[in-house]
C-alpha cells in the first residue's frame, strides 16, 4: 500500500511540475489579457455585486439564493485546510518568496474564476427553491456534449464530494486529538470514534436539508470562522511588529533572489507558490461554478466578479494570515527547510506565540474550516449529482452517502485517498481549463454587455434577447429578470437601448 501511495504521489508532482502549473499559467494570462484584466478594473463592482438582494416572490420568498449567500458557500468550500497546512507547505518547500507568487498568481488565475462563475450563471437551470449549474452544465449547452458534462460530473464527485469529504473530516479529528494530547490527555483513542459519530450526524443534519440549510449554515459560520482567524493573525503581527521589515523583505527579496534562480530554487519556489495556492482558493478548477449558479442575480457577470472576490479573500488575507504567522514567528529560512509539510509548521509558530493555547486555538479554527469545506463539498457535488440524475430520491441518497464517508473518513488512516484525489484534482483542472477557454468568448460578451450598461448609468440587467446568438440559455429571458428591471425603473433607470448598445473592447 505505501509503495502505490508513493508512486501516485510521485506522478502527481510531476504531472503538476511539468504541465498542471504550466498550462495554469498560460491560460491565466491569457484570459487576463482577454477580459481586459477584469479582476482588477472592476475590483470595486465586486463590492457592490456581492451584496445584491434577490429577488422575491408573490409569498416574499427569495427565488433562490443570493449572492452573499452563495459566495460564502464557495468560500465554506474553498477556506479550508489548505489555507493552514497548503500556505505552510509552499514555506516549507519554497521558502518565504513563495508567498509573493502566491500573491501575485491569484490575481492572475481571478481572470479564471471570473469566466468559470460568468459561465456557470449563463447555463443555470432552475430546480425547485434555486438553481442548479457549473461546468457540467455549460459543458453540455456551451459545448453541445451531454456525454462529456457526464463524464466531468462523475470524475468530480468522486474527487470532491467525496474524497476530499474523506480528508477534511479526517483533519478535524486529528486536530482535535492532537489538541487534547496538548493540553494533557493521556488516552484519546475513543475521541476518534466519538467524533466520526458527531462530525456525521451534524453533517446529516445540515445536508439532508438541502442546499438552503447549507447556505444559512454558511452564511453565519464562514464569517465567524474567518474573524477568529484574523484576530489571532493581528495578535501574532502585534506582538512580533519590529518583524515587519523583515518579514516583507523575506517575501520580496527571495522572490527574486539571483542564489535562487542560478541554483534552482527558484524553480521550486514559484512551484510551490502557484500549486498551493490553486490548491487554496480553486481558481479555474470548475468547482466554484457549482455554487455561483446557484445565485439570483441581475446578470451572470455579477456573480462572476463576486468569485472573484472569493479569490482574493482566500488568498491574500486568509493565506496571508497564515503566512504571517509563520513567518512572523520564525526568523530563520533554513529552519523551513527542515519542516514538516503541513499544519504542524503553523501549530509550532502558534505554541511559540500563545503556549498551549495556541495548538488548542489552531483546532478549533481547523475544525470551522474542515466542516465548512465539508458543507462546501457537498454543494459542489449535489449540483452534479443532479445533473446526471435530478430525481429528490436520488439527492437525498447523495447526501447519505456524504454522511457515512464523513464518518469513514474520520477513523481510517487516508494517505491513500490524498494521493487521488491530489491526481483527480489535476484531471478536473485540466478539464475545465481547457473548456472555459473554448467557452470563454461567451463571458467577455457578457462582460462587455455590462459595460455597456455601466457607461450608460445603467445597474446592468441581462436579458437572453440582448444576445440572441447565444443558445441553450434557459434562465435569462424577461419574466425571470423582471423584478430586476421593475426596481431599476423605480429607482428612474429606464431600460434604454442598453440591449442594442455598440459593446465596446472591455479593455478600453
Amino acid at each position: 500500500m505505501d509503495s502505490l501511495v508513493e508512486a501516485i504521489e510521485t506522478f502527481e508532482g510531476l504531472a503538476w511540475d511539468f504541465f498542471g502549473v504550466w498550462l495554469i499559467i498560460i491560460i491565466a494570462v491569457y484570459l487576463s489579457i482577454r477580459t481586459g484584466v477584469v479582476q482588477i478594473r472592476r475590483f470595486p463592482a465586486m463590492l457592490t455585486s456581492i451584496t445584491e438582494k434577490t429577488q422575491r416572490d408573490d409569498e416574499g420568498r427569495s427565488k433562490s439564493l443570493s449572492a452573499f449567500q452563495a459566495f460564502t458557500i464557495s468560500a465554506a468550500a474553498r477556506v479550508g485546510t489548505g489555507n493552514v497546512a497548503g500556505v505552510a507547505g509552499a514555506i516549507a518547500l519554497g521558502g518565504p518568496g513563495a508567498i509573493f507568487w502566491m500573491w501575485t498568481m491569484s490575481i492572475f488565475v481571478a481572470a479564471a474564476s471570473f469566466i468559470e462563475s460568468t459561465l456557470g450563471q449563463l447555463y443555470k437551470t432552475p430546480r425547485f427553491d434555486t438553481f442548479k449549474g457549473g461546468p457540467a452544465y455549460y459543458i453540455q449547452r456551451g459545448l453541445g456534449s451531454r456525454s462529456l458534462g457526464i463524464l466531468f460530473a462523475i470524475i468530480f464527485i468522486f474527487c470532491f464530494a467525496l474524497s476530499f469529504t474523506s480528508l477534511q473530516a479526517n483533519t478535524i479529528v486529528d486536530s482535535v486529538t492532537a489538541a487534547a494530547e496538548t493540553a494533557g490527555a493521556e488516552d484519546t483513542g475513543w475521541m476518534t470514534w466519538v467524533l466520526g459519530i458527531v462530525l456525521a450526524l451534524m453533517t446529516a443534519a445540515i445536508v439532508l436539508g438541502g442546499l438552503r440549510r447549507v447556505a444559512t449554515v454558511a452564511q453565519n459560520l464562514v464569517p465567524l470562522m474567518a474573524a477568529i482567524y484574523l484576530v489571532l493573525g493581528l495578535v501574532v503581527v502585534a506582538v512580533n511588529i519590529e518583524e515587519v521589515p523583515r518579514v516583507f523583505g523575506q517575501i520580496l527579496g527571495e522572490a527574486f533572489t539571483a542564489q535562487s534562480v542560478i541554483g534552482g530554487g527558484f524553480g521550486t519556489m514559484l512551484m510551490a507558490g502557484i500549486q498551493r495556492g490553486m490548491f487554496s482558493n480553486e481558481a479555474g478548477m470548475g468547482s466554484v461554478p457549482n455554487v455561483s449558479a446557484t445565485a439570483d442575480v441581475s446578470h451572470p457577470v455579477k456573480q462572476g466578479l463576486t468569485q472573484t472576490l472569493g479569490v482574493y479573500v482566500d488568498t491574500l488575507i486568509i493565506c496571508s494570515i497564515t503566512a504571517f504567522i509563520i513567518l512572523f514567528t520564525f526568523d530563520d529560512p533554513v529552519a523551513f527547510a527542515d519542516a514538516n509539510v503541513g499544519a504542524e509548521l503553523t501549530q509550532s509558530a502558534l505554541a511559540e506565540n500563545f503556549g498551549t493555547f495556541g495548538p488548542i486555538a489552531l483546532a478549533v479554527i481547523i475544525f470551522l474550516l474542515a466542516f465548512t469545506s465539508v458543507l462546501g463539498n457537498y454543494s459542489y457535488g449535489e449540483a452534479n449529482v443532479l445533473f446526471i440524475n435530478s430525481s429528490e430520491k436520488v439527492r437525498k441518497g447523495y447526501a447519505l452517502v456524504l454522511t457515512v464517508v464523513v464518518f469513514i473518513g474520520s477513523v481510517i488512516a487516508v494517505d491513500l485517498a490524498w494521493a487521488i484525489a491530489g491526481v483527480t484534482m489535476l484531471i478536473i483542472a485540466t478539464f475545465n481549463l481547457i473548456v472555459i477557454t473554448i467557452l470563454g468568448g461567451k463571458a467577455v460578451k457578457l462582460l462587455k454587455h455590462y459595460d455597456a450598461e455601466r457607461r450608460q448609468g445603467l445597474d446592468p440587467v441581462f436579458i437572453s434577447d440582448d444576445m440572441p446568438e447565444l443558445k441553450n440559455v434557459e434562465c435569462w429571458h424577461r419574466e425571470d429578470v423582471e423584478g430586476y428591471l421593475s426596481n431599476r425603473e423605480r429607482r428612474g433607470m429606464g431600460r434604454g437601448d442598453a440591449g442594442s448598445s455598440s459593446l465596446e473592447d472591455p479593455a478600453r
